[in-house]
């Protein structure tokens, strides 16, 4: 029997290494109504089930909501089990990106800053990007306006900022997916991007140090973008 369990940012008792099976949006609501996916509905609640039979709950304060297309599943700690990747969204503050475990909130970047801004994670939104062992998480922030991609290494429970790519998107305002992702060409992981004005398919890779671009063909439509993905160019 899978054991319910309410949770607003945290979990008491003794943390426990669980992997987390499925991962679900739930509470919708219109308290934030951006509309940046194509309406005004948002959640206000995360449900997680984990592999020891339990059903966990994170209820966000009124003033937050999960803005978001899907909870995403990941090793983000590399301990063998997975956490969940979100994107949060704060009235007064806009987004941020987010990890939630079986324990609450582990992690999340700053706040954009400012309430209608919001960014769009690349496809799962995490990979060891340069290959150092630690697993990097890669959005871009506010696809509409600054058009630039972030890449956070985390690592001992926090967030870094690693690097950044300007005149990249990933999303137009009202389209309920999100485009591209990160794709392993040759045993490599590579960021699958639109250019800015939406004229091409990039695949971006990042070494620790260096980016590296190249660029895959015209953009026309999501197809453009599933070739990509299958690294069929």
């Amino acid at each position: 029997m899978i054991r319910a369990l309410a949770i607003s940012l945290a979990l008491s008792g003794a943390a426990q290494a669980q992997d987390i099976t499925r991962a679900v949006y739930d509470d919708p609501t219109t308290r934030y109504p951006h509309g940046v996916l194509g309406d005004t509905i948002e959640h206000g609640a995360l449900v997680m089930d984990t592999s020891d039979g339990r059903r966990l709950r994170v209820t966000l304060p009124e003033t937050r909501v999960f803005e978001d297309t899907a909870p995403r599943l990941f090793d983000v700690d590399g301990d063998g089990d997975r956490e969940v990747i979100v994107v949060e969204s704060d009235a007064e503050r806009g987004a941020r990106l987010a990890i939630y475990g079986p324990d609450g909130l582990l992690s999340s970047n700053a706040y954009i800053g400012q309430r209608n801004r919001w960014l769009a994670p690349a496809g799962v939104g995490a990979a060891d990007i340069d290959g150092d062992g630690r697993v990097e998480l890669v959005f871009v922030d506010r696809p509409h306006l600054a058009k630039t991609l972030r890449i956070y290494e985390y690592a001992e429970g926090e967030l870094t900022l690693e690097a950044s790519f300007q005149g990249v998107t990933n999303h137009r305002i009202g389209e309920r997916d999100i485009a591209g992702g990160i794709r392993l060409y040759s045993e490599t992981p590579e960021i699958v991007v639109a250019d800015a004005a939406w004229r091409e398919v990039l695949a971006i890779r990042w070494n620790g140090s260096t980016f590296d671009l190249d660029r895959l063909g015209p953009h026309r439509d999501r197809s453009s973008f599933e070739t990509a993905m299958s690294c069929k160019n």
